[in-house]
């Protein structure tokens, strides 16, 4: 059965292509249309590019899974008085463009999404054949089945936190004894209050106060944090707070009483200050939260997902604290996850959970976007300007590294999520903390955010403080851990001013160019990690097609691009060889194994 699965929102839309349960492709919206976190729609472009990917078309779709987020009013039932409103407004071109679902759902107490969409029209509209099937989802269940379908566990507590859908912003379920049940956050939300009590959009308005934009720069808060004290926690956790039943607790009854009671206590205050005291209450509730139901699962393996969990300190303090086996977070934890999420889901109800279960399998790469491999080639050997050099790309790479240049790889295709995974990453040397400070000019970021290391798997524990409990989680660099005393200053340029770094764990079979570059390295430096930052300028989306890539080039943003064939430069970018070398301070080749 051929799948369709996508979201839509005001934010991070994206789409993706089950065959079954084989995932095929899943692309970002954002990626497309180069406008970071994008949405507002149904995701089109990405509909079409995961199309394109599989060589399927519209008509070859059996089922399209679907969240109940934003659609063109065209395709939404509304109450007769409604209706005739919005079908005027049409007519004379005034038409609102998008309404979402949950809204209209609670508003007229209908529980069941299909029974307020228009799925023959939105099929006949869009070529799909009038067969297909249209099935909505529960926003909370995909984000907890696309962690826990990538798991290999027997038992398991599934978390989730976001800023809200399906009208609340958690859900906790528990697999055990064969059952997945859920306590909280399923449909039966779905009409009902809202209860604002979302620490994300607590985050969120901290962000605003910050000065940086609202689900974009959250990230930059947690960066932030570890720069200032947590002098606002108490004042905050007066609206806030875990009660006796696990669930997060507010006094707030709206989204605008939670605006304005949050800032009230944040604004005026540096954002350093502000930073580190938003961590501070999330770090406190959600730990709060988390210990109430492993405790009364007696569950030693927890999932995460949800847009809060992109807070890779927030991920380590749980890792550490709570009595775990194993913790994993779903790499594209944000909304974009759902694009996953709905097609699992869907197969959940379509097969029932022992069939479910039995189809699980852990991720080895979100490598689900176009392959560009040979086109990549093309576009920069052919451009006036690039130089194309032979010779083995992983050694010519190294080369340049060791000459102190910042080098990005391009190959096959494309990660999915927030984070490059080293198929659209930036490298660089990780011995010389100016490499941020020229690194973050280059690419217009601001300049207290620490750069991720890359590290290969032999390697990893030695370096970094890596246990069976946050093993798997880091390879999708969804989680921080401390840097081993001896490797702080060597390696300073990956390591944050906590001592801490985000690591992402690589083997040969998942990226295998990527590898050799970093075992090139090793071998020739003592040093076992390279920077590993996404290919992009501050605020646009990572680089997708070999035209970004190209622009980014000759632009200056890095000095070379390596691709499986062949490395290319500009004119200004190649060193002399006869220097390559003069960056790499004597002492790093002996004595650092």
């Amino acid at each position: 059965m051929r799948i369709l699965s996508i979201h839509g929102w005001h934010h991070d839309i994206a789409a993706a292509l089950f065959d079954d349960y084989n995932l095929i492709a899943a692309v970002q919206e954002e990626r497309l249309t180069r406008i970071k976190s994008w949405g507002g729609d149904v995701p089109w472009l990405a509909i079409e590019e995961v199309l394109g990917i599989a060589g399927w078309n519209r008509r070859d779709i059996d089922v399209i899974a679907l969240g109940c987020g934003i659609f063109p009013t065209r395709y939404l039932r509304f109450s007769l008085g409604r209706d005739l409103y919005y079908t005027m407004r049409r007519w004379f071109g005034r038409e609102r463009r998008t309404r979402d679902i949950v809204t209209l759902a609670a508003r007229r107490g209908i529980g069941d999404p299909n029974a307020l969409f228009r799925s023959d029209l939105f099929l006949a509209d869009h070529s799909f054949r009038p067969d297909t099937k249209i099935c909505f989802q529960n926003h909370h269940e995909a984000h907890a089945l696309a962690a826990l379908f990538h798991t290999d566990w027997d038992d398991a507590l599934v978390y989730t936190s976001d800023g809200v859908g399906d009208n609340v912003s958690y859900s906790v379920r528990c697999l055990k004894g064969g059952r997945l049940d859920c306590h909280l956050g399923g449909d039966m939300e779905l009409t009902g209050h809202p209860y604002r009590n979302s620490i994300a959009t607590a985050y969120m308005h901290a962000t605003v106060a910050c000065g940086f934009r609202p689900w974009r720069h959250e990230g930059k808060l947690t960066g932030l944090s570890a720069r200032g004290k947590p002098t606002l926690t108490p004042e905050l956790a007066r609206h806030f707070w875990t009660g006796p039943d696990g669930v997060v607790k507010s006094d707030f009854k709206d989204w605008r009483s939670l605006e304005k009671g949050v800032r009230r206590v944040l604004d005026g205050h540096d954002r350093e200050t502000i930073a580190a005291s938003i961590q501070q209450l999330a770090e406190d509730v959600i730990l709060s939260a988390l210990r109430f139901w492993i405790e009364r699962s007696g569950m030693r393996q927890l999932a995460l997902c949800g847009g809060l969990f992109a807070n890779v300190r927030l991920n380590r303090l749980l890792a550490e604290s709570l009595p775990l086996d194993e913790i994993f977070i779903f790499p594209a934890m944000g909304d974009d996850g759902l694009a996953i999420g709905n097609a699992l889901a869907f197969l959940l109800h379509r097969d029932g959970l022992t069939t479910w279960l039995s189809r699980r399998r852990r991720l080895d790469d979100v490598y689900l976007g176009r392959d560009y491999d040979g086109v990549i080639d093309e576009c920069l050997g052919s451009a006036a300007g690039v130089k194309r050099h032979g010779g083995d790309p992983a050694g010519l790479a190294t080369d340049l590294i060791r000459a102190g240049k910042v080098g990005a790889i391009y190959v096959g295709r494309m990660e999915y999520g927030p984070r490059a995974l080293g198929s659209r990453s930036i490298i660089a040397s990780p011995h010389d903390h100016a490499i941020n400070d020229n690194l973050n000019k280059r690419l217009e970021r601001s300049e207290f955010m620490p750069f991720a290391p890359y590290v290969l798997d032999e390697d990893a524990a030695r370096v970094f403080e890596i246990t069976p409990v946050n093993r798997y989680a880091a390879h999708f660099m969804t989680i921080t851990c401390a840097v081993r005393p001896e490797w702080r200053d060597r390696i300073a340029a990956v390591v944050h001013i906590d001592g801490t770094a985000r690591p992402q764990i690589i083997q040969n079979e998942t990226n295998p160019l990527f590898a050799r570059i970093l075992r090139r390295f090793r071998d020739a430096t003592g040093l076992p990690v390279l920077v590993n930052t996404s290919f992009n300028v501050h605020e646009e989306p990572i680089v997708n097609r070999p035209s970004e890539c190209l622009r980014a080039l000759l632009d200056g943003r890095v000095d070379f691009v390596v691709t499986n064939e062949a490395v290319y430069t500009t004119s200004r970018s190649e060193p002399p060889l006869e220097t390559r070398h003069a960056a790499e301070p004597r002492d790093f080749v002996d004595g650092c194994a």
